[in-house]
């Protein structure tokens, strides 16, 4: 009488697998063979104790899986639908996540540009420029192209859209937010005063204005790519102001003479009419389209220059600004509290430009 065989449980995965090392290298646009070699410096063949054609023979491997999950990754929320590939949340999250992830001295390529196939033959240059490998500055122009084109139209927060169509976290959806935002209002971002800025100069103001000068989010028939026209509109009354320039200066000057050095506090009296008429100039035609689409500039050549040849120093900026518009309210003649409130919610963004850009 034979034995009775023993009992052998048997578990069969194929789980994706995704190594974070060499994804990274292959999402950032290099070879195969570029991979080995930068593995091979980081002493991956003295850590896992093998060979440089294992580690070769494992890197195609990868490559190989990431090139046919890129096209799933296009549309991240298909990969909860697609059958090939057994993938753990986490791990999706790893995929969706540096996959889409943007470098700021390329996406400042992108600003202020249509996304047209134009410009993507011209990534050579980006690439020269920015020394970020082809690849990725395609990758980059590509992802930025598609996120715009499926949430420009939409109703609602383009940031939680964003979220909610790729799977990004917060703060990724945010940079993309901001990107679509710049893009569908068409801000100029690449006249000469412009160019040193980056990026992360245009982020902050721009997050600020998508937050303080669309429609509330109360209103569902808008999204936050549509700026609320009533708020400029009501933005002209705010030359009320210059009726009462000598009033304003009187007490900015007042409240700020302990707190500036002599040299500065001269240049602000000396200089009140013209910083009060370009704050109020530039918040007075906000309502045209030109003049919108040319708001950075006109923040950096009418506000911040003058400051700058002034020679006053970020703080003593600041200080002025928060003194300014308090002072403004403390007039009491923004009569229409709608008026009052599109003051503040202009000098919010105002206040926000000049910090970032100083």
């Amino acid at each position: 009488m034979n034995a009775p065989s023993p009992e052998v449980d048997v578990f069969i995965s194929n789980y994706t697998i995704v190594d974070p090392d060499v994804y990274h290298l292959w999402v950032n646009g290099y070879s195969a063979s570029e991979a080995v070699s930068i593995l091979k410096q980081y002493g991956i063949l003295e850590e896992m104790g093998t060979t440089l054609d294992l580690v070769a023979s494992d890197i195609l491997d990868h490559y190989r899986t990431y090139s046919l999950l890129e096209k799933i990754i296009h549309y991240p929320t298909k990969l909860d639908q697609q059958l090939a590939f057994q993938i753990e949340p986490q791990t999706k999250h790893i995929l969706v996540e540096k996959y889409y992830e943007i470098d700021d001295i390329v996406i400042r390529e992108f600003l202020g540009k249509k996304l047209s196939s134009k410009h993507r033959k011209d990534l050579d240059e980006v690439s020269e420029k920015t020394s970020i490998a082809i690849k990725s500055c395609r990758r980059q122009f590509d992802n930025v192209k598609r996120v715009f084109k499926a949430v420009e139209e939409l109703q609602g927060s383009v940031i939680q859209n964003i979220s909610s169509i790729f799977l990004l976290s917060e703060d990724l959806a945010k940079k993309y937010g901001v990107i679509v935002f710049i893009a569908c209002m068409r801000f100029e971002t690449s006249k000469r005063k412009l160019q040193m800025l980056t990026f992360p100069d245009f982020y902050e103001p721009t997050l600020c204005i998508m937050n303080k000068w669309t429609y509330p989010k109360s209103s569902p028939e808008f999204g936050d790519t549509d700026l609320d026209r009533e708020f400029l509109l009501e933005l002209r009354e705010v030359r009320v102001l210059l009726d009462k320039e000598k009033d304003h200066k009187h007490i900015v000057c007042q409240k700020l003479k302990p707190e500036f050095l002599e040299k500065t506090y001269n240049s602000m009296e000396g200089n009140f009419r013209l910083l009060n008429r370009a704050i109020i100039g530039i918040a007075y035609n906000l309502h045209h389209n030109r003049d919108l689409r040319g708001f950075f500039l006109e923040v950096v050549e009418r506000i911040i220059d003058p400051w700058r040849i002034l020679g006053w120093n970020k703080v003593d900026v600041m200080n002025f600004l928060k003194v300014y518009v308090n002072c403004a309210i403390e007039l009491d003649i923004f009569q229409d509290a709608e008026v009052k409130k599109a003051w503040e919610r202009y000098m919010d963004v105002i206040t926000t430009s000049v910090k970032q850009l100083y």
